[in-house]
């Protein structure tokens, strides 16, 4: 199944992505369940949010990505949505 997390940064927290971006690419490439990822970006164009589309077994292995993910962990996002997603285009 394919997993959607969309996850908005807290404001002010662009140091706080910074800091922790090394990482939280090698857990992108280290999981081997992400499928594709990139951030949103404000209307300044800095970094300011996630969509993460993982291609998991159950929506259980989803929630422990997201959980273990160094942006999570360092208390970047002020919200986390997951949700199961269909692919049709692309």
């Amino acid at each position: 199944m394919r997993v959607a997390l969309v996850c908005k940064d807290k404001p002010g927290a662009l140091q706080i992505r910074l800091d922790n971006r090394p990482a939280h690419l090698d857990h992108i490439r280290a999981s081997g369940v992400v499928e594709m990822a990139g951030p949103f970006l404000s209307e300044t164009g800095d970094m300011c949010g996630s969509l993460v589309i993982l291609e998991v077994e159950t929506l259980a292995q989803a929630q422990d990505w997201a959980a273990n993910d160094p942006y999570a962990k360092a208390g970047l996002f002020e919200s986390v949505q997951i949700t199961e997603w269909k692919k049709v285009i692309g």
